[in-house]
């Protein structure tokens, strides 16, 4: 059970995407930030889960459990052959199996707000612009009214929709911004979730150092401001908790490998009568990636996996181990899987069967960075920080897991939320808890 001590009315869950542990000498510094730390928990060893996807790990922020039962195993369900910009994504509510937070924070009569929130389309989320792309010749603005609350979403778009272009940052992330602060205002929300992007495509497209680093992480700064001044506003400070959280880490990347390339080489994808088909097939998590297997394809198995094998000794490939069950059940993934693979830091995984197999990224003039790699890999952590009336000043929690986010927020808000594999992070709070 939750103590009543601690009970907040409102809390703002910020996903800070790919705010990790190399972002926080300078992140902690800057002047909004700073002020939650100083009145509040913190750590830079947020343990994510495997693999590292955005989508996998906000299912998990959530529930609360591991991917092995919320059922997002990957930003997008298995579609070979599909080009990456005309996949689905794990867009909906009903692609996660279990319970959420905010599910039971609507139960109990609490009011929830969700601004780009990965996988909550047609949530049971009062006021939400959900996450959800428009592909092929759908309609971006008729996508979101139908998945999510329409009133309100066309609300914002009337009010700052002139402030976005398209997609591009930082005019997104400050787009959402200006929903988060409206509805905080506006509708005093008990739970807003707000996921922010910049510094995660950031990254992506120029690398994990440089000023484009900087830049982004000074304006997600004053975003912060924005909404902390928006609370005080509101006159809910003195009953609002700020949880600020990264799902992952990135590593730089030199080389893509397309691991499809050499399973099509060797007859495993192949063509029949003008249509692409396949035996064994790579689905590419960027660090990670998912051998798919036709079911009870023996002989498919079998050469897949001696080929794979032979490229990891080969040592060119980028491929660090192929975990099979044993070590998959110790990562919680799920059953379906009986294979995966794990890149070495500088290399990455797609799923393009028609490209080299190896691609020099600086050849090209291209900088990237990605994620999807093991939580276990060194250096690889992100950070957390809790900011309120009732946590623990400058209280360096140590490790923790994007698992224990949902129970964190369940007993913040004083209701029940069992069968999490995380756990309440109750050291936070002042007055000391006894469950």
């Amino acid at each position: 059970m939750s103590s009543k001590a601690n009970q907040k009315k409102h809390i703002i869950v910020i996903s800070y995407d790919a705010f990790s542990e190399d972002n926080w000498e300078m992140a902690s510094k800057q002047p909004n930030l700073s002020k939650l730390i100083k009145n509040g928990a913190y750590t830079t060893k947020v343990k994510s889960v495997y693999p590292t996807l955005t989508y996998v790990i906000h299912a998990t922020y959530v529930t609360g459990v591991y991917p092995n039962k919320h059922g997002v195993y990957h930003n997008n369900p298995f579609q070979p052959f599909v080009a990456e910009e005309d996949q689905s994504w794990h867009w909906f509510r009903r692609d996660i199996k279990v319970p959420t937070v905010y599910d039971e924070v609507t139960k109990r009569g609490m009011r929830v707000a969700g601004i780009l929130w990965p996988v909550s389309g047609k949530a049971s989320i009062n006021y939400n612009i959900p996450e959800i792309k428009a592909i092929k010749n759908e309609n971006q603005a008729i996508k979101i009214l139908k998945n999510g609350s329409p009133i309100f979403s066309i609300g914002m778009e009337l009010k700052y929709g002139r402030y976005r272009k398209g997609i591009e940052q930082p005019y997104l992330d400050d787009f959402s911004t200006m929903c988060a602060v409206d509805t905080i205002k506006h509708k005093k929300p008990n739970l807003l979730l707000l996921h922010l992007i910049e510094l995660d495509e950031a990254k992506h497209a120029l690398g994990t150092k440089g000023q484009h680093i900087d830049q982004a992480i000074q304006r997600m700064d004053k975003r912060l401001g924005d909404i902390m001044d928006a609370v005080e506003d509101a006159g809910i400070k003195e009953n609002t908790t700020f949880i600020v959280v990264g799902d992952h880490g990135q590593l730089n990347v030199r080389y893509k490998v397309y691991l499809n390339r050499l399973l099509k080489d060797h007859g495993l994808i192949y063509e029949e009568n003008g249509e692409m088909k396949w035996r064994a097939y790579v689905q590419g998590a960027g660090g990670a990636a998912y051998l798919h297997v036709k079911e009870g394809d023996l002989e498919a198995q079998k050469i897949a996996l001696e080929l794979l094998d032979q490229a990891r000794e080969e040592n060119c490939y980028g491929i660090e181990s192929i975990f099979t069950r044993n070590d998959l059940d110790a990562l919680h993934v799920d059953t379906k899987f009986h294979y995966m693979i794990e890149a070495k830091e500088g290399y990455a995984f797609a799923d393009a069967y028609d490209e080299p197999i190896i691609v020099d990224l600086h050849e090209r003039g291209i900088k990237y960075a990605t994620h999807g790699y093991s939580p276990n890999k060194p250096n690889y952590t992100s950070a957390l920080v809790i900011s309120g009336e009732d946590i623990k000043n400058e209280c360096e929690l140590g490790d923790v897991e994007v698992i224990d986010i949902a129970p964190t927020i369940a007993n913040i808000l004083g209701i029940d939320f069992p069968n999490c594999d995380g756990r309440a992070l109750t050291e936070i709070f002042k007055i000391s808890v006894k469950l």
